[in-house]
């Protein structure tokens, strides 16, 4: 089940986020830390009511930010559709041991169908170069890649920036 995020929820959200940083770690890809992502962003994230987690027997194995605002890294990138009524994606997580179990797919799923029921024009997302499971994952949903940008605090590689138009 998917359902918005609670402030209760936070520290589940958290040991789950480490329990994906430190599978990811192992499989050399360092694309979160102890910076990113932290607690505080997860807070603002419910503040602003973008937050989803995927419950799983009363236990949070997912999370999604499903946002309306832009960061201004992205402002360079030459998107598919102007810069106006566009969904962010940000911190998809599932639990490592709940993955490859479709779970991913299901968030981005409920995602996909938020950003039309509402009207929107196109989802927007990045995901971590040397993370090539992801950039598969987005491009088999028909996600285009359009660019790099870069936050030197989680890595001195680049980030992809795809987009979806819906």
């Amino acid at each position: 089940m998917i359902r918005k995020g609670k402030i209760t929820d936070i520290p589940a959200i958290m040991a789950m986020i480490r329990a994906c940083a430190e599978g990811m770690i192992a499989k050399g890809i360092y694309q979160w830390n102890e910076d990113y992502p932290n607690s505080s962003a997860f807070e603002n994230d419910l503040k602003r009511n973008e937050l989803y987690v995927l419950e799983i027997n009363s236990k949070i194995n997912g999370t999604i930010v499903i946002s309306t605002l832009m960061d201004k890294e992205y402002l360079p990138i030459k998107w598919l559709t102007e810069n106006e009524n566009n969904i962010y994606i940000h911190r998809l997580a599932v639990h490592p041991k709940s993955q490859s179990k479709g779970y991913a797919q299901h968030l981005m799923n409920f995602a996909e169908a938020y950003t039309i029921e509402n009207n929107y024009s196109s989802i927007r997302l990045d995901t971590f170069s040397q993370n090539k499971r992801n950039q598969k994952f987005y491009e088999l949903r028909g996600y285009k890649r359009l660019g790099d940008i870069y936050f030197p605090m989680q890595s001195e590689y680049p980030f992809h920036c795809y987009e979806l138009v819906l």
